[in-house]
């Protein structure tokens, strides 16, 4: 999707060395995403260093895929609206979320379920070109990164992994590392000076918000697994819990005279942003819960 052809990666960004390699890997399936992780790459490069020549050359570089990115994207509204394009970056993070979560909790650990858990990681790292996360998105970081590296050391000494939420203890995943091979330097400087030992947080998550929509799509997956003779035309959707849908709201009246903020117009027409996302992905739980949310928000000036 983007023009190839980057200088090596300066020393000085060894930080945002995973997250460019996301992009390469999201070009063809999620081209918005991979868009948005070179933005994040680009947001980020600049901020450490933007002098130096390597780093300079190495930013223009980056500069001209992005041009190149959104000429060809430019008649996509979740490049030409940012609003549009948060939520589709982060539903996406939270389907690798919950796709890898799934498989955690089903007792399937694999290669492909670690590298989801830690890509959703970086995806939400992504969200911050749109501003600050929420709660949720930082709870969802910290687990999917700490979920990442309990499986890929359990499955790297031999041991059985713990299904669900856990303790959260050690160092964080490093993708270059091959299960079985010898242990690298955590290259995610930020993780490293924000859970140094003895910092590590004591919370099990036992309470962790998993967003709507428990099953994640087929093609979910930071790495498609190569062809096993088994053809698409074989593969069934998976089945929707639909929410039920408030009464209340089938012949909903405002309340009187409700004065809306624009801040409550941003709100609902984020919920609705959201719900149009979530149908790209055919996830019809998340689009009805943020719909209700939007109707309910403008109907009585509450959430």
């Amino acid at each position: 999707m983007a023009a190839s052809g980057l200088p090596p990666l300066p020393p000085q960004f060894k930080a945002v060395q995973h997250v460019l390699r996301t992009a390469q890997e999201l070009d063809k399936r999620e081209p918005v995403a991979a868009y948005y992780c070179r933005l994040y790459a680009m947001q980020t490069g600049m901020k450490i260093d933007s002098k130096t020549p390597e780093c300079r050359k190495f930013l223009c570089k980056l500069m001209d895929q992005l041009e190149a990115m959104k000429k060809q994207l430019g008649d996509n509204e979740a490049i030409t609206q940012e609003i549009v394009g948060c939520a589709h970056v982060e539903n996406y993070a939270l389907k690798m979320f919950l796709y890898a979560d799934n498989e955690d909790r089903a007792g399937r650990f694999h290669k492909n379920m670690i590298k989801s858990f830690y890509t959703a990681s970086l995806l939400i790292d992504v969200l911050t070109v749109f501003g600050e996360l929420t709660d949720e998105n930082v709870q969802h970081r910290k687990y999917a990164r700490w979920k990442a590296t309990y499986i890929h050391n359990c499955l790297k000494n031999g041991e059985t992994p713990q299904s669900g939420p856990i303790g959260m203890e050690g160092e964080y995943y490093d993708e270059n590392e091959e299960v079985g091979s010898p242990a690298l330097p955590s290259q995610e400087s930020q993780a490293s000076s924000t859970y140094e030992s003895g910092n590590a947080p004591t919370s099990n998550y036992t309470g962790i918000h998993i967003p709507p929509g428990a099953h994640a799509p087929a093609n979910t997956p930071a790495e498609v697994p190569h062809a096993t003779g088994v053809t698409s035309a074989s593969i069934q959707p998976t089945p929707q819990t639909v929410p039920i849908v408030d009464p209340s709201l089938y012949n909903v009246q405002p309340e009187g005279e409700i004065r809306l903020t624009p801040e409550d117009f941003a709100r609902a027409q984020k919920y609705c942003k959201y719900a149009g996302s979530a149908l790209q992905y055919e996830d019809v739980s998340t689009a009805v819960q943020n719909l209700q949310k939007a109707l309910k928000l403008l109907t009585t000036g509450r959430e």
